[in-house]
């Protein structure tokens, strides 16, 4: 019996990305243990810039573009990403390939080793909050703004992978900078530190960032039809749907990983058909696609939050409801928001570029 080439998949180096990848190889071992896979890990732009602030680099394209060189140069056969990590547009010669079933997405708040605080609401105004997103930072301004005026915190910019920023929260003397940081609970459960989640930061406080939670894999547009059968395996139905729903809203923002756009998404009414998909699940026919979609100013002082519904029979169908809620959050004045932002990131850019030249 001849030896079959094994199909490579990619990811960052990140001791997250790893696990990652490893959930996804398994779930193709499992599938066709006939097969051999493979897995390499490469640093990404993203990965090799940890002192700039996400914001200020703008975040699209910074954890992909590296990995997809070795895609196109096949090297590789499949990139796996969380899922919010990838841009709304690929370049032509890239699709998304599979999603597979989301796992918690909500934001989570995660306390100082040995704090007495366990809640947002319970710190002390002027405790110090990091987190290296501005979505998470504005939306919880707004949230304290509205419902807990004069409890001001103080957000500072924190990056690097899981295993360094909780180190950066536990540490004490000269090095102590924080006093909670606020994370994607995904990575903690995935990493096995779901413990360290003291709340969850569900809406009015958050709303969660567009893919969060979910794995992606990402193939050349041109892909065998091997590799297009293993994605077809991984996909998980609901999960594109809703995904793909919130990925089309944030490509009608014009909004990348680093702009304050959140997402709630639920599928209910679910109709499923007699068929079964290569993934075991029963196809769905139909269901009610409900999402909400929330633009926040920097600052909190502004919030546009807009929610719709709909019945869906297909991932068109959910692409064209995100779309729709898209545009009703521009025309509610999310538009004036997102432009001040693209300014006040250019203007902060040069700033930096001078004191760095």
């Amino acid at each position: 019996m001849a030896t079959r080439t094994p199909f490579t998949l990619a990811s960052r180096q990140s001791e997250l990305a790893k696990i990652q990848t490893n959930i996804v190889t398994q779930k193709l071992v499992d599938t066709f243990p006939s097969y051999v896979f493979e897995t390499r890990f490469n640093e990404t732009e993203g990965d090799k810039n940890q002192s700039q602030a996400l914001f200020l680099l703008g975040g699209k394209a910074l954890w992909t573009r590296g990995l997809e060189e070795l895609l196109a140069n096949k090297q590789v056969d499949m990139l796996v990403h969380s899922l919010k990590d990838v841009p709304t547009e690929l370049p032509a010669e890239f699709k998304i390939g599979a999603i597979l079933e989301r796992e918690e997405s909500v934001d989570c708040l995660v306390m100082k080793a040995g704090s007495p605080y366990k809640m947002l609401e319970d710190m002390p105004a002027g405790s110090r909050i990091g987190t290296s997103s501005v979505r998470r930072s504005a939306q919880v301004k707004n949230y304290l703004k509205e419902h807990h005026k004069g409890l001001e915190m103080t957000f500072k910019d924190v990056r690097g992978n899981l295993n360094t920023r909780l180190k950066k929260l536990d540490a004490t003397g000269e090095d102590d900078a924080f006093d909670a940081l606020i994370l994607a609970k995904a990575g903690l459960v995935r990493l096995g530190w779901s413990n360290r989640a003291t709340q969850d930061l569900v809406p009015p406080v958050s709303h969660y960032a567009v893919s969060q939670g979910a794995l992606a894999v990402e193939i050349r547009a041109d892909a065998s039809d091997e590799v297009s059968e293993l994605c077809e395996a991984l996909t998980h139905q609901r999960t594109q749907w809703v995904c793909l729903a919130e990925r089309a809203m944030l490509r009608t923002l014009e909004g990348g990983c680093s702009v304050p756009v959140g997402v709630n998404t639920k599928l209910t009414h679910v109709l499923e058909g007699n068929e079964r998909l290569r993934s075991g699940e029963l196809k769905i026919e139909s269901a009610v696609l409900e999402i909400t979609g929330c633009v926040t100013s920097l600052d909190g002082g502004q919030q546009f939050v807009k929610t719709m519904e709909e019945r869906v029979t297909s991932t068109s169908e959910a692409e064209a409801l995100g779309k729709k809620l898209g545009v009703v959050l521009l025309d509610s004045g999310a538009r004036e928001i997102l432009e001040e932002i693209k300014a006040d990131r250019a203007t902060r850019a040069r700033e930096a570029e001078v004191k760095t030249g």
